[in-house]
Parts: structure tokens; sequence; C-alpha cells
């Protein structure tokens, strides 16, 4: 591979993790291009070399973040003994990371990113959508998710489920506990779908993770 190439490719994670990093911290609209070229310590050309406009960067962003998500929950069913402790881990660390995004960011994303989030969708990429075939499958292979459950009709509610938990809109930041909005939103829907098995899982790791 050219080395012009693999340049351009290095850049372009650089770019994606430092832009996500400044979405989250300081909102959309308030980084520049030229913040985030003085921050990566380039040229703003590097940056329009790589990507067209803020927006295609915005979709990049937003891709990169589905795509990192897909592996952190990847990473948690393999190393959990079952699905619903996998959820449990996932939601922990969902709680812990949406603490420390600025309101700011969920504001600007409802706003100014309706074409690349519908971009994401189109590609089956957003995080929750692709994983949670996989979770309530084996979930139902594991016994604690009811077998008569249609998984595509299902799949589709959680992932409104967790837009809804996570909707500045609805919750705005500091209004409501994080814990208490994903117990009533996603673990009462946990319950709804769950067997007996599952429903004594949920109770366990509803204390160990302190829901």
């Amino acid at each position: 591979m050219p080395a012009s190439k693999i340049t351009v490719m290095n850049y372009r994670q650089k770019i994606l993790e430092e832009a996500a990093t400044m979405y989250r911290t300081y909102g959309i609209r308030a980084v520049t291009m030229d913040m985030l070229a003085n921050q990566l310590g380039i040229s703003k050309r590097t940056i329009y070399e790589v990507f067209r406009d803020k927006n295609d960067l915005l979709k990049g962003v937003l891709k990169w973040m589905s795509e990192k998500q897909v592996n952190v929950t990847a990473k948690a069913l393999a190393e959990s003994e079952n699905v619903i402790e996998a959820i449990f881990k996932l939601l922990s660390s969902m709680t812990a990371h949406f603490q420390k995004i600025s309101p700011a960011f969920h504001m600007d994303l409802r706003k100014l990113s309706k074409n690349a989030l519908n971009h994401v969708e189109e590609l089956n990429d957003m995080p929750y959508y692709r994983n949670n075939a996989e979770v309530l499958l084996r979930g139902i292979k594991e016994g604690v998710f009811r077998d008569d459950i249609d998984v595509n009709i299902t799949n589709k509610c959680m992932l409104e489920v967790a837009r809804l938990s996570n909707d500045e809109s609805l919750f705005p930041q500091g209004s409501h506990n994080m814990k208490d909005v994903i117990r009533n939103f996603y673990i009462n829907y946990l319950r709804g779908i769950s067997t007996q098995k599952g429903l004594k899982l949920i109770d366990r790791y509803e204390k160990e993770y302190d829901f």
C-alpha cells in the first residue's frame, strides 16, 4: 500500500477519535474544523483531504461510534456467563458513558444530524439494532428469554426503548437518575420478555450492578 494511503488512513482514525471526544464534550455545533485541526496539531486542509465537510465528518463519527459499540457488545457477550449478565455490563457502561456527555451533544444531534443518522441506520450499523437480534437469539437459546417472542419486532421495540431512555428532551441531564430511567424503561421491558430463569438473573444482577 502506498505511503500516502497509509497516512490518510492513520489521519482518518485520529480525526474520528478526536472529533468524537470534542463533540461529546462541547457539542457538535460548537466544534469547528479549526478547533479540531488545532487540537490534533494538523492543518485544516488535512482534515478536508479526508472528509468533504463537517456533515461528512459527523457521519463518519456516528458510524465509528456505532462500530465501537458493536465491538463493546461483542466483548461483553463473550466474557459473560449468560446474556443477562452481558446486558447489565452494557447498561452499567452506558450509564457511566452518558453521564460524561454534554447535553449539547444530544441537542445538536437531534437538530443537525437527521440525515447522518438516517445514513447510518440504512447501513444497519446503529449499535443497538444489529446487536439486539444476537442478544435475543442467545437469550432464547439460554432459556432466559421467552421462545414465543418475535425477534424482529422485539428487536425494534428494544431499540426504541433504548432511544427513549437516552432522549435528552424527555430526561434532561440532572433531572433524573440515569439508573432510575434505565430500570423503569429498559429493565422492566426485559422483564416482560424473560422466563422465570431470566427474571431470577435480572433480580441478581440488579443488586450486583446497583440498578
